[in-house]
């Protein structure tokens, strides 16, 4: 399994202009990093919770794919996003961990990291479909 084939086979390409950089994907986890660029920040500089937002989503599709060996359909059924301080100049870090892998549903707990200080956390739930 290569995560990057996985992200260009099967995301969409505003997805993949994040730029996203797999750093390390395992059974059930990925680790992205998710570059700075003045094109994801929000007026007033800070980068926008769009941004941080989908790549949480997309180290869970790569967290799954990693614990089942390859990638499954699947889709969000819950997402929520904690944010805790504004990200302005620097990457992220996206950490994506299954807390339970079932047959038809992932949990996933998403912390996000710059410069080793929370930015943001989610939790999420998938569908697997296939």
């Amino acid at each position: 399994m290569k995560p990057e084939e996985i992200l260009r086979d099967n995301f969409a390409p505003w997805v993949l202009d994040l730029g996203l950089v797999p750093e390390e994907v395992g059974d059930g986890t990925a680790v992205l990093r998710l570059p700075w660029s003045d094109r994801l920040a929000r007026e007033g500089g800070a980068l926008s919770g769009q941004a941080l937002m989908a790549a949480a989503d997309t180290a869970v599709v790569l967290a799954v794919s990693g614990a089942r060996g390859s990638f499954v359909p699947m889709t969000t059924v819950q997402l929520s996003t904690t944010f805790q301080r504004p990200v302005t100049g620097r990457d992220v870090l996206v950490r994506a961990e299954l807390s339970k892998l079932g047959r038809t549903l992932a949990f996933a707990e998403i912390d996000m990291t710059a410069d080793g200080r929370t930015v943001a956390h989610a939790s999420a739930v998938y569908a697997i479909i296939g």
